[in-house]
Formats: C-alpha cells, structure tokens, sequence
C-alpha cells in the first residue's frame, strides 16, 4: 500500500481523490491570492480582509467536501456494482460444486479431501481411477476413412 505522504495512489478512488486534492489546492490556491491582492496592511482593513479570508476559505472547504462527497458516492455504485457480479459468481461456483461432489464417486471424494488436508496438489487422473466417465470417453468416432487424414 502506498504511503500517506506520496503524492498520489495507484486505487482508482485514491487517484480520483488525489486528482480533487491538486484541484482543491489549486483552486484554493487562486482565491487567496485573488484576495491577497486586495489586502491592505493597516489596521483599519485587516479586520475585514481577515474575515473575507475566511469565508473564501470556508467556502472553498465546502467546495472540497462537495466534490470528496460525490467521488465517494461514485466509487460506492462501482463497489456495489462489483459485490452484485462477485456474489452471482459465487453463487454459480457454489451450484457448480455442489453438482461436482454428486458426480465425484466416494473413492474421488476421499482422494480429495485428503489433497486439501495435505495441501498437496490434484494428482493427474489415472485410467485406473474409478467414476463417472468423462467427455472424452464418452466421444466416440462416428466415420472412419480408409486413406490419411489431413
């Protein structure tokens, strides 16, 4: 995970916030120089230019929260979107396997469940191995030609 103090992330919701924050700073960056530019250093407006400041400020924060709020709000819908297609997925992975142990004969079963305890990997099938037949056994030639194939 990248660092708090790098300038900007690899995550798309991080790029995007990074992005926003150039954006904030910047446009942060515009309106008090705009307003610094009409601050005068005698007593008499400090006062106000102070309190101008601070409005342009406030509102420039406001700006920020606003545009932090519907990034996030974006990246919501995209999570959403994500978690709705990974739990369908899921939800064919979980038929699937359970189609799976009713075809799988008890001796495959154990075969399995062994593998996972060691943690070892799938043995290549054998043609010893008992169970139900696999496609390729099931195919059978239909034509047979009597010259050499292409």
């Amino acid at each position: 995970m990248a660092s708090m103090n790098s300038p900007c992330y690899t995550v798309a919701m991080d790029l995007g916030v990074c992005q926003l924050r150039n954006f904030s700073i910047s446009f942060l960056s515009s309106l008090l120089s705009a307003e610094s530019s009409h601050v005068k250093l005698d007593n008499s407006s400090s006062g106000a230019s102070v309190v101008a400041i601070d409005n342009k400020i406030e509102q420039a924060m406001d700006l920020v929260k606003s545009h932090l709020m519907y990034a996030v709000r974006e990246e919501v819908e995209v999570l959403k979107e994500q978690i709705k297609e990974l739990i369908e997925r899921n939800s064919q992975l979980e038929q699937e396997n359970t189609l799976l142990k009713t075809l799988a004969s008890p001796e495959q079963m154990a075969q399995f469940q062994a593998q996972v305890q060691t943690g070892s990997p799938p043995a290549p099938p054998t043609a010893a191995t008992p169970g139900p037949p696999s496609n390729a056994t099931l195919v059978q030639p239909t034509l047979h030609s009597s010259g050499p194939s292409a």
